[in-house]
């Protein structure tokens, strides 16, 4: 079933209002019909279970039948904090972050990132990244649209990193916890900051830097991962430890 994603200002007690691209959509894309049924999430965590009304490209109006809390969260609220990668790696990234569960992605500047881009062209880098969120958390089942932040300095990431219950700095070198510790032995968990590097990772100063501010050194196995799998391959440790 056809699902979308509106804003909680669309909604009554029992109608929802779709404009724009997605009546749009529905309208000539799909050439759907009034009586037929679509999914709506309000972008808040609940899944509404719609049937539509009435059909112009301007504006659809769909019957609220049923109402739930979206399954497909995590009980826990993720934050990836993202060093900016070369090239469209960050594109990979994002997809798969949405689709393992994260919360809201931030993008900042490390010591070693070789990408470095304008004001002007980090902005137009993000409405693309928010619309790449968008398409994963429609195809994956999600009940919120991941935010992608305001890029961030170093020292603004760690300063918001550590805000969280449990703050993961994850770091090749040594003195690090594997993952696994670290996760299990955390108590009372409800949000996790998640650091990862861009190529080569994070410098010895920085990772210093990182213990000083209390984040929590976190290995991520004996392989070197690339700066796009990393991101994967920690939040399906996240996955595992907290949903599964």
């Amino acid at each position: 079933m056809p699902r979308f994603f509106v804003p909680i200002e669309n909604f009554d007690a029992e109608h929802v209002s779709i404009t724009g691209d997605d009546a749009w959509h529905i309208a000539r894309s799909l050439r759907m019909a009034v009586g037929e049924g679509i999914t709506v999430c309000d972008m808040q965590g609940s899944v509404h279970e719609c049937t539509l009304l009435s059909i112009t490209d301007e504006m659809v109006i769909a019957r609220i039948d049923e109402s739930c809390a979206a399954q497909s969260e995590s009980p826990v609220r993720v934050t990836l904090y993202q060093a900016l990668p070369k090239g469209d790696k960050m594109d990979v990234i994002v997809q798969k972050a949405v689709e393992s569960g994260v919360y809201a992605i931030v993008p900042f500047i490390s010591e070693r990132c070789v990408s470095r881009p304008d004001a002007k062209s980090l902005e137009k880098k993000c409405v693309r990244w928010q619309r790449i969120a968008l398409e994963a958390a429609k195809q994956c089942g999600r009940g919120i649209i991941p935010q992608i932040k305001e890029p961030l300095t170093y020292e603004q990431m760690l300063d918001a990193a550590e805000g969280a219950d449990l703050s993961c700095f994850c770091y090749e070198g040594d003195g690090t916890k594997p993952i696994k510790e670290v996760l299990r032995q955390a108590n009372n968990v409800n949000s996790v900051s998640l650091c990862i590097g861009s190529e080569g990772g994070f410098s010895e100063k920085e990772f210093l830097l990182s213990k000083e501010k209390g984040l929590s050194p976190t290995g991520l196995g004996k392989r070197i991962l690339r700066c796009e799998s990393a991101p994967a391959f920690a939040l399906a440790c996240i996955c595992y430890e907290y949903e599964l």
